[in-house]
């Protein structure tokens, strides 16, 4: 399959799966057909060609394997009727296939994929897996869970919303704000496994960034005055702003390493803009201070000119109100860089007490490289090498291990160089 191919089918996907959503509700039936449909045009496509409109196209095949799914299943008589007259109408050659609508379907689906029926993580799982193009795997690494496990729950998502009545409905007035906060962690998961993926040989998927991105500007389009849709817009502008600075020859650079005149302008000017009309409402949020601390990032002109004792006072904001796991982490980084690395240790070995912070499985690979950064910051570069290869053996991300474990190498050779620091705070 072609690179272009595959990029339209995944663009696609989503707006095929809206319209058999739409059409005849069961979910989970219309993501197999959908995933049938992309199959056969996986192999027409690549060799006849793309046709002249691949949506209805797809939605054509879509609809015809649907009924023939819902068949299948036994669908109640009066949805089999239904399925079936739109069968005979596709199949009539007197009649002219409408081209589908060049609308797009993926902000609906990603708020109708929010069913009141399912619980925060269902919903915000589900949606990663339908729109977000995600796998299994990677929203399993995103939840810090097992794949089999995540698995399970997708299943017992669909389960669900098959026994709530089969159709989505779409949000009311009462569920829209708990609907649009899923919409949003769906939105910043897939940011952030495009960012720094889980596995593979490539540090980024820029093909989630961008459709992340792509989906938070058309929330942000249907709610203007929303602060923290404005905010968590900004976050990922100013965060994908550095993008190309972070790799070279397929190589990670530490943020304080990075070619700064690398980072995109016109991104960072975005995104300021931005967090700064967010700001001005006075509505803080955490995506509006996850923006506000990559605003400062970007501001710096150097890595020496950044203000990091105001970043570590945003990430105590932050923990107040996200107090998770990884926001803990990072306000270790920003303490050590403000007040010293001894305070950085001082303040980690606190977390893991009371949290534990080093079994947590979203921080427990990024708990020892940090650890390890601070080490080596103090001098301590027996236990620091230590400590790198532990993290190199907790991630699956090949360039990340390539990176670690030339930290450890370094540091176990007879002369060793100064410090640089190891991740990002955010």
């Amino acid at each position: 399959m072609t690179p272009n191919v595959e990029h339209l089918l995944r663009t696609e996907a989503p707006q095929v799966l809206g319209a058999l959503v739409r059409r005849f509700g069961h979910f989970d039936i219309a993501e197999g057909a959908v995933q049938e449909a992309l199959l056969v045009a996986s192999g027409t496509w690549t060799a006849d060609g793309v046709p002249d409109n691949p949506r209805s196209w797809l939605i054509r095949v879509g609809y015809r394997r649907m009924i023939d799914l819902l068949r299948t299943e036994q669908a109640r008589h009066r949805r089999e009727r239904h399925a079936g007259m739109s069968e005979l109408a596709m199949q009539d050659p007197t009649r002219r296939v409408r081209p589908a609508p060049e609308t797009d379907e993926s902000l609906t689906l990603l708020l109708l994929c929010c069913h009141p029926a399912l619980s925060p993580t269902s919903q915000v799982a589900l949606t990663l897996r339908a729109v977000g193009g995600l796998t299994t795997r990677e929203i399993a690494h995103a939840y810090g869970m097992a794949e089999n496990t995540m698995g399970a729950r997708i299943s017992r998502a669909k389960q669900q919303l098959a026994r709530a009545g089969a159709r989505f409905i779409p949000p009311t007035n009462a569920d829209r704000d708990s609907r649009m906060k899923a919409v949003m962690q769906v939105l910043y998961l897939i940011f952030n496994e495009g960012y720094t993926a889980s596995t593979g040989d490539e540090l980024v998927r820029v093909d989630l960034t961008r459709e992340a991105i792509r989906l938070t500007r058309m929330l942000r389009d249907s709610l203007p005055g929303d602060p923290e849709v404005t905010g968590l817009l900004a976050l990922m502008l100013l965060t994908e702003s550095r993008r190309a600075a972070r790799t070279d020859s397929d190589e990670l650079v530490p943020l304080d390493e990075q070619d700064r005149t690398l980072w995109d302008p016109e991104l960072i000017r975005e995104g300021t803009e931005l967090i700064d009309s967010a700001w001005r409402r006075r509505e803080v949020g955490a995506y509006q201070l996850q923006a506000a601390i990559a605003a400062v990032h970007t501001a710096a002109a150097s890595p020496d000119r950044t203000d990091w004792p105001q970043i570590a006072a945003l990430y105590l904001g932050l923990e107040r109100l996200s107090p998770t796991a990884p926001i803990r982490l990072s306000r270790v980084v920003a303490v050590a860089h403000a007040y010293g690395p001894d305070r950085g240790l001082a303040l980690l070995d606190d977390l893991n007490r009371r949290y534990h912070l080093d079994e947590e499985p979203l921080t427990r690979q990024r708990e020892r490289a940090v650890r390890a950064h601070l080490l080596e910051m103090t001098g301590d570069t027996g236990c620091a090498a230590s400590q790198y290869r532990e993290a190199t053996a907790l991630t699956k991300n090949r360039v990340e291990q390539r990176y670690l474990q030339s930290r450890a190498d370094r540091l176990d050779s007879p002369i060793v160089g100064p410090y640089s620091t190891v991740g990002e705070t955010q």
